[in-house]
């Protein structure tokens, strides 16, 4: 047991236990999964509907046996005082506590029991052991924020010398940053990256711009495993170049538990163990499998706070081969509340601005990252970072393929700076309307 594995049990996680659980869990044979998942259901249901006055209120006379009536729990739902939203017998000091990132525009403070907690590390483990990833001895890269104020900070800090892990901040990924996280890899025995998706992937193009392959100058290194941010299949190649390395897709939630999971056939397998995921429609139905919908998603073990039918605010796609057992989350779209609200009376997800301008802007790698605001109705601004101005000829290629994929009259406005704006916790927002 390493370090930080002793400081969950220290601090009262039951780590061991929910190890075992996790086991027993997936030694349940595909043809009992169905009775696991139901009871499950009923269990977590009827334990809120009994000792949660929140849930009591939010959802009176919800049954397990008519699932899609249960009412979708909305992010906005939880934005009250936390003494309010915990079940009978759960303090804030019994529970494990922590707050979202507000990437969704509605951050909100959650707990978890500590069971609960404890599972999510045990999943987190499994996942990662399936490339052979030991926490135990594993030396970890780490892309990450952090907070800035004195005691979060040296929390952080603590947390990453105990769990094997060295971290590299990044509000500032300038070219001179960039060339520093570099000698760390000539001197340290990397085993794999972890961070998010932007961050490393603007890593990556410096890499590459150097004419260098990560591998060749940290031999030790295996893998890269990119979290919190979409990935796109253009950014997957230009790491695994890069890199030399396999690039691994992690996609999870703070107040959830990891959610999906790339596995060795490159399958994006959805965490069926702790979780029950849905893809439902705009009335809350779920959607048949291999349709696109809102990510909804229940917490089979939190009982000190309800997460039940939790809107995570993400479209996907289930696979039309996943099973109860293993569900594949075929595509992750993107954030439901990123939508674009054109003059024509069309409504497009927001990435769809981002993934256009990304198909054309980044050809010549001059454009290093981006993102793009919605001002008004019929106006974008494009806010990017690169070694040197758009010319006109490249603006009007961007243009026409909006105009393509959109519709016409779209004014578009381009500004250059030299850093953008992350979030308090480093992550990059893509797209955002500010109607």
């Amino acid at each position: 047991m390493n370090l930080f594995e002793l400081s969950l049990r220290f601090s009262g996680f039951p780590i061991r236990e929910a190890k075992r659980s996790l086991a027993e869990i997936q030694a349940i044979p595909e043809a009992d999964y169905e009775g696991y998942v139901q009871s499950r259901l009923e269990n977590i249901l009827s334990f809120h509907l009994a000792e949660n006055p929140f849930y009591q209120s939010f959802a009176p006379g919800a049954s397990a046996s008519s699932w899609h009536r249960v009412p979708v729990m909305q992010k906005g739902d939880l934005q009250r005082p936390l003494s309010d939203r915990l079940s009978n017998g759960f303090t804030p000091k019994t529970v494990y506590v922590n707050k979202t990132s507000g990437s969704s525009g509605h951050p909100f403070i959650f707990a978890k029991d500590k069971f609960c907690h404890a599972l999510t590390w045990a999943e987190i483990y499994d996942r990662f052991g399936w490339y052979g990833i030991d926490f135990h001895h594993s030396y970890q890269a780490r892309f990450y924020g952090i907070p800035l104020d004195g005691s979060g900070y040296r929390k952080e800090r603590l947390k990453d010398w105990l769990g094997k892990r060295y971290r590299f901040p990044i509000f500032d990924l300038s070219e001179e940053k960039l060339k520093q996280f570099l000698e760390h890899f000539r001197r340290k025995k990397f085993d794999h990256i972890n961070g998010y998706t932007s961050s490393i992937v603007l890593f990556a193009k410096y890499v590459s711009s150097k004419g260098l392959i990560l591998k060749n100058i940290c031999p030790t290194l295996k893998y890269c495993i990119v979290t919190s941010e979409m990935l796109y299949d253009s950014d997957k190649s230009l790491m695994e170049k890069a890199f030399g390395v396999p690039v691994i897709n992690e996609y999870g939630a703070s107040e959830l538990d990891l959610i999906a999971f790339t596995n060795s056939l490159d399958e994006f397998v959805l965490n069926s163990e702790t979780l029950y995921v849905e893809v439902v429609d705009e009335n809350d139905h779920p959607v048949p499998k291999g349709e696109a919908g809102r990510i909804v998603i229940t917490s089979l073990y939190n009982k000190a706070h309800p997460m039940i039918r939790y809107d995570i605010g993400d479209t996907g796609i289930i696979h039309p081969d996943s099973t109860l057992k293993k569900p594949i989350l075929r595509k992750l779209i993107g954030r439901t509340n990123d939508v674009a609200k054109l003059p024509g009376g069309k409504t497009v997800p927001g990435l769809t601005f981002y993934y256009v301008t990304k198909s054309v802007i980044e050809d010549d790698g001059n454009v290093k990252e981006f993102v793009v605001e919605q001002t008004a109705p019929d106006k974008f601004r494009i806010i990017y970072v690169s070694e040197r101005e758009l010319t006109e000829p490249e603006i009007q290629t961007i243009r026409k393929a909006l105009f393509t994929y959109l519709e016409n009259d779209l004014t578009l406005e381009f500004e250059r700076q030299d850093v953008l704006d992350r979030s308090s916790r480093g992550k990059l927002k893509q797209f955002t309307s500010l109607l």
